[in-house]
């Protein structure tokens, strides 16, 4: 077992809907965010909350491309099995690979899941053969179109079950 001690932080219900406005525009004043939460919560105090979940790492504040806007239409799931000895070495080469957008171990039939996004189907099937296939380790590749995405982290929510009732914080300030 590992040695790191998990310490879960600790949210309420506004700090969920704090993430959820962030989620509707990620650029969103504290401002408008304390407006549309209500005279319960000051500008102020959503700042520090905000200040506080990216502090405590429970969200991070960045920009997400669109790869269809780039010309980037073909997206898809690639399930890779490694030679045992090579999975971390192969997932972390992976990683560092332009047109892979997500990397992940995994256990089971698959030893290495990546996506990847191309301009269309001949730039990803060469890829997959030609880059992925010849990674040392590399045995097998399976691949699977991904035509429509409903939702991924970047849309998924923190689950209403998670959130303490509003904590005894002051939120005026």
């Amino acid at each position: 077992m590992d040695a790191q001690i998990l310490r879960y932080m600790k949210i309420d219900s506004i700090d969920r809907a704090i993430v959820d406005l962030l989620m509707e525009d990620g650029r969103m004043p504290a401002a408008e965010i304390a407006r549309r939460l209500g005279e319960e919560v000051s500008e102020r105090a959503v700042r520090y909350r905000i200040d506080r979940l990216v502090k405590e790492g429970v969200i991070i504040l960045s920009a997400i491309p669109n790869p269809h806007l780039l010309g980037l239409d073909v997206v898809a799931d690639v399930f890779i099995e490694v030679e045992p000895s090579q999975i971390r070495e192969v997932a972390e080469m992976l990683a560092q690979q332009e047109r892979v957008t997500y990397v992940a171990c995994s256990i089971g039939e698959r030893d290495v899941s990546i996506q990847v996004v191309a301009h269309d189907l001949a730039e990803f099937y060469t890829y997959v053969t030609e880059v992925v296939g010849k990674l040392p380790g590399v045995r097998k590749t399976t691949s699977s179109i991904v035509p429509v995405v409903l939702k991924d982290i970047h849309r998924w929510k923190i689950p209403g079950s998670l959130a303490n009732p509003v904590s005894n914080t002051p939120s005026k300030g």
